[in-house]
């Protein structure tokens, strides 16, 4: 197996990378809240996400309903960032289909 393509953004703004390897993951531009909490705090929602893997899809009750989600992990060095939003139980929270959850402590500012 070779070298994994990464891509790397330039928004002009803030970029957020993984917090052990740096790897860009999403900008600022694509933030859509910072009011959502991941397994081990607080957590970004993005419209989209570069360098990530997406592992299996799984259900999740979260404490706003039902979810089928698929844990994101960094193509560099494998560490789990957060999740993907596939499907949502609930009419209200059909926003988040197809959206990212960053978890905040697992993210570094890389410019």
């Amino acid at each position: 197996m070779g070298m994994t393509f990464r891509r790397y953004l330039n928004a002009g703004g803030r970029i957020y990378g993984c917090s052990s390897c740096k790897t860009h993951l999403a900008s600022l531009s694509n933030m859509m809240s910072r009011a959502f909490n991941g397994q081990h705090g607080r957590a970004y929602l993005f419209e989209s996400v570069v360098n990530v893997v997406e592992g299996e899809e799984c259900s999740r009750a979260m404490t706003t309903g039902q979810h089928t989600v698929r844990d994101i992990y960094c193509v560099k060095c494998g560490v789990t960032l957060g999740w993907k939003y596939e499907l949502a139980q609930e009419p209200s929270q059909k926003y988040k289909e197809g959206k990212y959850i960053l978890e905040r402590n697992l993210l570094v500012d890389v410019q």
